[in-house]
């Protein structure tokens, strides 16, 4: 399903387009995943199977955080998305609140069906009193719809726990200590080092279980590639017990899209919106006008490692020292300095529009992001962090949309990047969901040991490795 397709059905239809019914059962562990986007604001419902770990899709509801309801009183703005929309607290939980209440009632379940809440954000905070006031306004609207405190802050204990969990509960055994999916999370000794970092932790999480879907073991050592309006994710090295975090990403995506239509679209519409999933350009479009437009954005484009001379990359605030204390690498992409050159993006998109129409430009948008996609996997391995058998997953909308999976292959091989045989490659819809999903059961210790999603690829489960390192 297209992500056009999928946005209409359940934004604009207001229709439940996951016909199926639903596969619950006693060894279901059912979390809903609420995000507020720069773009979109998602409550996605998962099911994960405890006896075999796979997890589904429920089903979704998908809103515009554009349409957010307009601030009555401007000196309660905290804070604006990259597209510029005026946030409030109350405006915000408002539409978390409504957008998972739409989530719940076209798939006929309620609060109560639901055993966690995972809250995450894509929303760019300046500063900490700005993450505060997102982080409120998520758990007020979260609270707002009718879940309890206790599902959106773990078990603690089996005591606590549902009974038809308890089974495949293992807290008894181990205790969370911080790391998803089997790895850690950088150690910053009391220092912010990028302010996405749990959208990254979660993208990683949500690929290795997507993996399981199409028979690939994607576990440490990975790398997890976050394309939705801004770019996030991780690489993971092959420690053991746990991987540790030695990368992170950050800076512009699909945000970059939305800039080549900024100035045909007088709505201000996102390319999320506007652009088919398959498109052919018009007749009238030669590739060498593509190549041409393309070599021109890429000369804004600045994919690379973050000199660690810079506070600010893109939309985010970075501390590169605090990273390289850590042993973390980060990497980004800019548009311009700090989105300086987003207006020449713009340009460059409503010359191609006056040519070849939204159909050319849309060509374009899958030409830049997989140029994109391609220079920073380029990047991270001249910088020797992909070992040989790492995997590489991509989700979000600008790198898995349209053309661009096919693009980023082709790219690849074209530029004999070593060691990137496609084998090693997966993309995936609803990272971010299924990365919550893994994170619910990462902290109430809901592990499978016959399907592990922590450890190195083709090991078994952690569970006593873990617990000699926790010394239980």
């Amino acid at each position: 399903m297209s992500a056009e397709h999928e946005f209409a059905g359940s934004r604009f239809l207001g229709k439940n387009f996951n016909l199926k019914k639903l596969n619950i059962s006693d060894s279901s562990f059912i979390v809903a995943s609420v995000e507020a986007g720069n773009t979109t604001t998602k409550c996605i419902l998962t099911s994960t199977d405890l006896k075999t770990g796979k997890t589904e899709i429920l089903g979704k509801c998908v809103r515009l955080t554009r349409e957010i309801q307009k601030p009555t009183a401007p000196e309660k703005i905290f804070g604006k998305t990259v597209g510029g929309t005026e946030l409030t607290k109350e405006t915000l939980s408002e539409l978390v609140r409504d957008t998972i209440r739409q989530a719940l009632f076209e798939n006929n379940l309620s609060a109560d069906d639901i055993h966690f809440v995972v809250r995450s954000t894509g929303v760019t905070a300046e500063n900490g009193e700005q993450l505060e006031m997102i982080i409120l306004a998520l758990a007020d609207g979260c609270l707002s719809a009718g879940f309890s405190p206790r599902k959106m802050t773990g078990y603690l204990s089996l005591e606590n726990m549902p009974d038809k969990l308890k089974p495949y509960c293992h807290l008894e055994k181990v205790y969370f200590d911080g790391a998803v999916a089997g790895v850690l999370p950088p150690i910053g000794f009391g220092e912010s080092i990028i302010s996405n970092e749990m959208e990254g932790e979660l993208a990683l999480a949500g690929l290795k279980e997507a993996g399981k879907h199409t028979g690939t073991d994607f576990r440490n050592p990975c790398a997890a590639i976050d394309m939705g309006t801004t770019l996030s994710g991780r690489i993971a090295d092959g420690s053991s017990p746990y991987a540790k975090t030695i990368a992170n990403f950050c800076g512009y995506a699909g945000a970059a899209a939305d800039a080549l239509i900024s100035r045909i679209d007088e709505n201000k519409k996102s390319a999320f919106e506007i652009f088919k999933s398959e498109t052919e350009a018009n007749a009238a479009i030669s590739g060498d006008e593509i190549n041409a437009a393309l070599s021109e954005i890429m000369k804004s484009v600045h994919v690379m490692k973050i000199p660690d001379y810079r506070k600010q990359f893109g939309p985010f605030a970075v501390n590169a020292v605090a990273a390289e204390k850590a042993g973390v690498t980060l990497f980004g992409c800019d548009i311009g300095e700090n989105g300086s050159d987003l207006d020449k993006l713009a340009e460059i998109g409503k010359k191609m529009y006056d040519i070849g129409g939204m159909e050319a430009v849309s060509v374009l948008a899958d030409e830049m992001m997989s140029e994109i996609a391609v220079s920073l996997i380029d990047c991270i391995q001249k910088e020797n962090l992909l070992s040989a058998d790492s995997m590489i997953g991509i989700t979000g909308r600008a790198g898995i949309t349209g053309q661009k999976k096919e693009l980023i292959i082709q790219k690849l091989k074209a530029r004999g990047i070593p060691e990137m045989p496609e084998s090693r490659l997966i993309f995936a819809e609803d990272g971010l969901a299924r990365g919550a999903a893994v994170m619910a059961r990462c902290m109430n210790s809901l592990g499978c040991p016959k399907n592990p999603i922590g450890g190195k690829r083709e090991s078994g489960c952690i569970m006593e490795a873990r617990r000699k390192y926790q010394n239980l």
